[in-house]
């Protein structure tokens, strides 16, 4: 059962926590993560990209030239896809990228992802974070005395309007929720800091 160091928002030691077997010390499975990152990317695609046909494409109603007699290659439009300004062939059309991956396969994803980081020691667990104002610079001085200088997720049991606020505007800082934490996100973060109580909801959910 792994075990880590709980601090406070000062950066001082606390005590310490047993983290779940289940969730945060699995055996890492790699293809796992790398499948449930390109599912995200593919269903944050936007696919709104879009080519036109020659049928689409203005004009080109009327035959160039006579069939036969001109020395010519036949043509029936100015707009088919071998002409500039005509129409493309099997070009991109909007669709949706998206795609579901099997529940087993996200579940186990995502705790590869949360083990990965109790074995790079890239877990923060902070005994409590609230915010009596929305105040950056008070959010600033809170990851300085975490010594955390690099991108960083911080997972909260529920949403805090104050600690959201005041994290926002943080180059590389992003902050969530116990039940909406994904892969994605746990991967793109060097530093997963989590409450005890975010702790707490993750294990219930996902033990």
């Amino acid at each position: 059962m792994p075990k880590v160091d709980v601090y406070n928002i000062n950066g001082q030691k606390v005590g310490d926590i047993d983290l779940s077997d289940n969730v945060f010390g699995v055996e890492v499975n790699e293809v796992a993560m790398h499948s449930a990152v390109v599912n995200a990317l593919a269903n944050a695609r936007q696919g709104t990209q879009s080519t036109k046909t020659r049928a689409e494409v203005r004009g080109g109603g009327r035959k160039p030239w006579r069939q036969k007699g001109t020395g010519r290659a036949r043509h029936g439009s100015i707009r088919s896809p071998q002409w500039t300004g005509g129409g493309v062939a099997l070009g991109p059309k909007p669709r949706s990228y998206s795609y579901t991956l099997p529940k087993k396969v996200k579940r186990l994803a995502l705790k590869s992802a949360l083990s990965s980081k109790v074995l790079g020691k890239n877990i923060i667990v902070l005994d409590d974070l609230r915010l009596e104002a929305i105040k950056t610079k008070e959010m600033v001085n809170i990851l300085n005395n975490l010594k955390v200088d690099s991108t960083a997720l911080i997972v909260l049991p529920e949403i805090d309007r104050n600690v959201v606020l005041s994290a926002r505007n943080i180059e590389g800082v992003q902050t969530t929720t116990a039940n909406n934490i994904n892969t994605y996100d746990i991967l793109k973060h060097n530093k997963f800091i989590v409450t005890k109580e975010a702790v707490s909801r993750i294990e219930e959910v996902y033990a």
